[in-house]
């Protein structure tokens, strides 16, 4: 019984980490402000964006057809955003040319509880076993120093 009880309690742990595959940080602005510091900063550093999502407007649209399983974490917003670097898609390129599936990149932002996340795919773990490991793990450092400027700053 002890046994069962502890797996039991190991799973539901594990339950509630974050996802490995994904780089989880989080804030107190509200999404609206964070993702327009997030764009501009992204755009100072030559990542220009090529693409918005209102994810969670398109969402709200599939409401009535989806009834109970309608937004069941009760998510405020859900936005994303696709950005892409040249000289980083050139070097990803000549590093491995199968890692241009993480080109161009992303990142998502949900909020909920008057707290913002921002999401970003871990681009070392995605390049895992490739040559180009390294290239793709120092754009995601790069990424993640973007990011967490603009969580500190006000």
């Amino acid at each position: 019984m002890k046994h069962w009880l502890a797996a039991l309690l190991l799973v539901s742990s594990a339950a509630m980490a974050d996802p490995t595959g994904v780089l989880k940080m989080t804030s107190e602005r509200a999404v609206e402000d964070l993702y327009g510091s997030l764009y501009q900063a992204l755009e100072e550093e030559k990542f220009w964006v090529v693409f918005e999502a209102d994810m969670g407007k398109r969402m709200a649209k599939f409401a009535d057809q989806w009834g109970e399983d309608y937004n069941r974490n009760g998510l405020d917003s859900v936005r994303s955003m696709v950005f892409c670097n040249i000289s980083w898609t050139n070097r990803i390129a000549n590093a491995d040319p199968d890692l241009l599936g993480i080109c161009p990149l992303h990142l998502s932002l949900y909020s909920k509880d008057g707290k913002t996340v921002v999401l970003l795919p871990r681009l070392d773990l995605m390049a895992e076993g490739s040559p180009g490991k390294e290239a793709a793990s120092e754009l995601e450092a790069e990424l993640r120093t973007i990011v967490e400027s603009v969580l500190t700053s006000n």
